[in-house]
């Protein structure tokens, strides 16, 4: 098993399963509570793997991404095919906040999860496939960006569970 990609990497020509991915997002605050606990002491300050990012620095980056893609949802849904602003995740890890308490980033992931998952279970057939473009990898529809962050959340948890 690659450390990197403990559940393996995305694939975006694998089978689309909305219930199960917008299952998967509203479960994600849930799923980050229970690998947090079963964390040795001194666990959110490990690396999952060497070079990589401490269990506290992953739960930041799951607040910020996931951030951004709730944005990115409603910006599609909201405009004609906008595009995707890249940010560079690494930098931003570094950034002082990523840093602190992971409670902060929790309790901002509940509320965002909640409130995501409720925008997702509204939409139509027709909104889910609104796109967003990204600059490298093109158009994403609505649908398939729900499949990605689905996979986003779990192969995080799965590094928290790595730090086991």
């Amino acid at each position: 098993m690659d450390p990197r990609y403990p559940i393996g990497k995305f694939d975006k020509a694998a089978a689309r399963d909305r219930s199960t991915w917008v299952a998967d997002i509203e479960r994600l605050p849930a799923d980050l509570d229970a690998a947090l606990g079963a964390l040795p002491p001194g666990g959110l300050d490990r690396p999952y793997r060497e070079g990589g990012w401490t269990g506290r620095q992953v739960v930041h980056h799951i607040a910020d991404s996931h951030m951004n893609s709730q944005l990115r949802f409603r910006f599609a849904l909201t405009e004609d095919r906008p595009p995707i602003k890249p940010y560079d995740e690494a930098e931003w890890a570094k950034l002082a906040d990523a840093n602190g308490p992971v409670e902060l980033s929790l309790t901002l992931i509940e509320g965002l999860h909640a409130r995501w998952t409720a925008l997702l279970k509204s939409l139509t057939e027709e909104q889910w496939k609104r796109t967003t473009v990204h600059p490298e990898t093109g158009d994403w529809d609505l649908e398939l960006l729900a499949g990605l962050y689905s996979w986003h959340g779990r192969h995080h948890v799965a590094h928290l569970q790595l730090i086991r």
